[in-house]
């Protein structure tokens, strides 16, 4: 491959404009500008680029990782809020990255995105039963009553059959631990009603055996890499 085809496969713009980037100097290889855009590169594991003074690796396929705050919607066309995409480089919209699944807008943690049309079904289809970790703050205190309705099973509305939660406890008085895995609209927040309470605050800390990086600030995302998808698969 190419330099110009190696940063349009980037997401760094369309080819005029990636063919420009290289002309005016400003993509770098081992630090040293670049300036042919036929250079011919050998894109083995590891291998990194400059662009503006920033260096990327090369990645085949964008697997990323956002610590998503309250106050962004999952969506490229967003009505009331602003976008998580506003929180990522603007190159990874342009190369097709997609949200896996979605948060609501004032619900925080865990957000997947990808251009792997594959990676986003496996991780999204009901019949694959991913699992997913909440924290949710609840307005009343939790009692045991409600954890054994969340564990047998509440009927929501609109649902032919009663929804359990793969496991649910409290952390404290009012912070519960939910794991489900059908993804429904609004389905932990109507577990919770359905139950006799309310949310507050609601938080993804865990998908699958993945789990949010502490280190991780709010806002800020990384690259997934290859043991972090392994812990998505397994």
């Amino acid at each position: 491959m190419n330099l110009e085809s190696m940063l349009f496969s980037q997401g760094f713009g369309a080819r005029r404009q990636c063919r420009a980037l290289i002309a005016q100097g400003r993509v770098t290889l081992d630090g040293v500008a670049c300036t042919d855009p036929d250079h011919a590169l050998a894109l083995s594991e590891g291998f990194t680029f400059g662009v503006d003074g920033r260096v990327w690796p090369y990645r085949e396929r964008a697997y990323l990782l956002l610590n998503k705050p309250a106050g962004y919607e999952c969506s490229r066309e967003p009505q009331h809020h602003p976008s998580v995409f506003s929180l990522l480089p603007a190159q990874f919209a342009t190369r097709g990255v997609q949200c896996v699944g979605r948060l609501d807008q004032d619900t925080t943690g865990l957000l997947l995105l990808s251009d792997d049309g594959q990676f986003v079904h496996a991780l999204t289809s009901p019949k694959r039963k991913v699992p997913k970790r909440y924290l949710a703050t609840t307005r009343h205190a939790l009692d045991t009553a409600q954890l054994d309705a969340l564990a047998a099973g509440v009927l929501l509305h609109g649902e032919a059959r009663p929804l359990a939660a793969l496991a649910a406890r409290a952390r404290s008085e009012h912070v519960l631990e939910l794991t489900v895995q059908e993804g429904k609209y609004h389905q932990v927040k109507r577990m919770v009603a359905a139950a006799g309470n309310r949310v507050e605050h609601l938080h993804r800390e865990r998908i699958g055996q993945l789990a949010l990086p502490a280190t991780l600030a709010e806002g800020a995302w990384q690259w997934l890499e290859a043991a972090d998808l392994a812990l998505l698969r397994s």
